[in-house]
């Protein structure tokens, strides 16, 4: 069922793609969300009825969860469930920025089986199903093996190098940012940079797909305190993000970890 369920999502986020490019960035009406939620866009919600319409279709028993559809706790029954970002970086999509992506994933019994992720202004496909590895528009890939924390690659927020998470002193790493987490994470998978930080909630859908992708191309994800990543909860959040290949990610946590009382 992976492989097909692959096959299903590869061509919906094409879809995605067809459909959001056929709006003009700034010129799609936007607005803002309740409770500072950010902006969402005419794009986005076209979007999320095509995926809907195309994948509740394929698969009607399987539960689903987009950034823009108001959850009804449907999901919550399901064995599997469809995870859903339609445009991943919405602000980068109004500016006419190009680093904006879909993302689908399914989650079966809270583990991501299939993942797709789709940056149609740079032709970029990211996918993977579970066991059968990572892959960049058809192209097999790994994550970097860098294995020093101060000279990593490192993609970031800035608040994620506050002095107040580093109980032992901020590492020194270089710090670039992209606005989709779900790029972020298909650049640590395609070893473009080293290790992918966010500290903050972070919604599953943002990181639903990219997170299987990094760890099909032999990376580790975590939370941020090195605890597994499980999806379709009840509250759709993650305590948090670490994405990068074994060793580099364990330093991370050693720096991350809370100072022994007494020692030097």
């Amino acid at each position: 069922m992976q492989a097909s369920d692959l096959a299903l999502i590869k061509d919906a986020v094409k879809l995605a793609g067809r459909v959001a490019t056929s709006y003009v960035g700034p010129a799609a009406q936007s607005w803002d969300k309740p409770e500072g939620a950010g902006p969402v866009t005419e794009a986005d919600l076209a979007v999320n009825a095509a995926l809907e319409g195309v994948l509740r279709a394929a698969r009607p028993t399987y539960g689903w969860l987009s950034e823009e559809t108001e959850d009804d706790g449907d999901r919550l029954t399901r064995d599997t469930v469809f995870i859903i970002d339609p445009i991943d970086g919405t602000r980068s999509f109004v500016e006419g920025s190009r680093t904006w992506a879909h993302s689908v994933a399914i989650a079966h019994h809270g583990q991501i089986t299939a993942a797709a992720v789709y940056l149609p202004m740079r032709d970029k496909l990211y996918s993977a199903a579970l066991g059968q590895g990572a892959f960049h528009n058809d192209t097999a890939i790994s994550v970097s093996q860098a294995d020093d924390l101060p000279s990593a690659e490192v993609l970031a927020t800035k608040p994620v190098v506050s002095p107040e998470h580093w109980p032992s002193g901020f590492p020194g790493f270089s710090r670039s940012h992209r606005p989709s987490l779900a790029y972020r994470l298909g650049l640590i998978a395609e070893a473009r940079f080293d290790l992918m930080l966010t500290f903050r909630p972070t919604w599953e859908w943002d990181i639903a797909a990219g997170v299987l992708i990094v760890t099909e191309a032999g990376g580790t994800c975590t939370d941020k305190t090195g605890a597994p990543l499980r999806f379709n909860n009840q509250e759709p959040t993650v305590n948090g993000v670490i994405a990068s290949g074994p060793v580099l990610h364990r330093k991370v946590l050693e720096a991350l970890a809370p100072a022994t009382p007494g020692a030097p």
